[in-house]
């Protein structure tokens, strides 16, 4: 039988949570590689993942893409209360999650005492705040069981689980989607985790800015302002500081931290998160961070295509690629999600097998 090789092309957080789910299904004589520009060592503004807040914040709504979301959602906030569990120096723990908002969308209103949405999982941490809980401005709030990553650690984390369990990686940058079937020998699937896909039209950045800084906090909190923006607060396991963000500004390329918006998040911070006395309003801080998450008009493209490739020999042979990219700022929330969805292509396909939960 002749070997065959599964390429999974980007290492960030979706493509090293789909290779990790991918690996436990492999036939015998299947390898895995992963391909990438960029790999948890490296920093770079286009590799988004190591930037990322990474926080746990349900986001209710009907339309099929929000439900879509809060369906993976929960099967990643499963998965990262296993880890958080089993595997400490994952960078994972779960703490007290707050919200407050100035104006709360309606769909939150309902969303509260509807059973089958995107809370319903919570179970019983999730309850609403009372008007004594909620600070000056602030019309309606929640607070419940979540989730916070040190993303450079785990990102480090999910690599090294691969590597050990004998997946193989190329660092290298593509020209073409259809270029990763020659990286290997028989390449038969391609898996497309790749951020912002290649060359699609509906495929677009969102440019954040946050600052980290040495300022412990022991709870993530959430504010949606009256103008429809987002202040957050998100601690970082294992003594990485905090996150203090942030701003979604969609299709602006500037690389550069801007100092009036890192002034802005600091006084925000001051006046609405929890930090220890002794900060006294003041920030001890570690970078700036701007980030380019990568979107996709409509969310996630997740589907499998046929593709026609030519060979060494130059036959034409029609092969699989599974697209899993567009993930926006919700890549952690839905990695586990997305990584089981890509999975489960791949058995219907025939391409991995089934094998018993360890």
């Amino acid at each position: 039988m002749t070997a065959e090789t599964i390429v999974v092309i980007g290492a960030g957080v979706l493509g090293l949570s789909t290779a990790l789910a991918i690996q436990q299904h492999l036939k015998p004589g299947q390898s895995l590689l992963i391909v990438a520009r960029e790999f948890p060592n490296t920093t770079s503004i286009n590799y988004a993942s190591p930037w990322a807040g990474a926080h746990y914040r349900p986001a209710p709504g009907k339309s099929p893409q929000v439900v879509r979301e809060a369906r993976w959602a929960r099967h990643t906030y499963d998965i990262f209360q296993k880890i958080a569990a089993e595997e400490p120096a994952a960078g994972v723990e779960f703490m007290e999650g707050i919200e407050h908002f100035e104006n709360p969308p309606q769909e939150y209103l309902d969303a509260i005492r509807d059973p089958d949405s995107a809370y319903a999982h919570l179970g019983d941490s999730l309850r609403e705040l009372s008007p004594a809980e909620l600070p000056e401005g602030v019309k309606w709030g929640i607070r419940y069981w979540a989730y916070c990553i040190n993303p450079p650690v785990y990102c480090a984390h999910l690599l090294r689980k691969f590597i050990l369990r004998g997946g193989q990686t190329k660092e290298y940058t593509l020209a073409s989607l259809l270029e990763a079937f020659h990286l290997a020998s028989n390449v038969t699937t391609v898996v497309n985790c790749s951020g912002l896909g290649f060359a699609d039209p509906k495929s677009f950045i969102i440019r954040g800015q946050t600052c980290l800084v040495r300022n412990p906090s022991r709870t993530t909190v959430t504010r949606q302002n009256a103008d429809g923006s987002w202040s957050f607060s998100i601690p970082r396991p294992l003594e990485g500081g905090t996150i203090i963000g942030g701003t979604k500004q969609p299709h602006d390329w500037n690389p550069e931290p801007l100092p009036e918006i890192r002034a802005t998040l600091l006084a925000n911070a001051a006046k609405w998160f929890p930090f220890t006395p002794e900060s006294n309003g003041q920030f001890d801080v570690i970078r700036d961070i701007v980030g380019r998450r990568p979107a996709r008009e409509g969310g996630v493209r997740l589907e499998a295509e046929t593709v026609s490739v030519v060979g060494t020999d130059g036959q034409t042979s029609n092969r699989v690629v599974v697209h899993a990219y567009g993930a926006g700022g919700r890549g952690y929330e839905i990695s586990w999600g997305v990584a089981e969805d890509v999975k489960g292509l791949l058995l219907e396909r025939g391409v991995l097998q089934e094998r018993a939960a360890l």
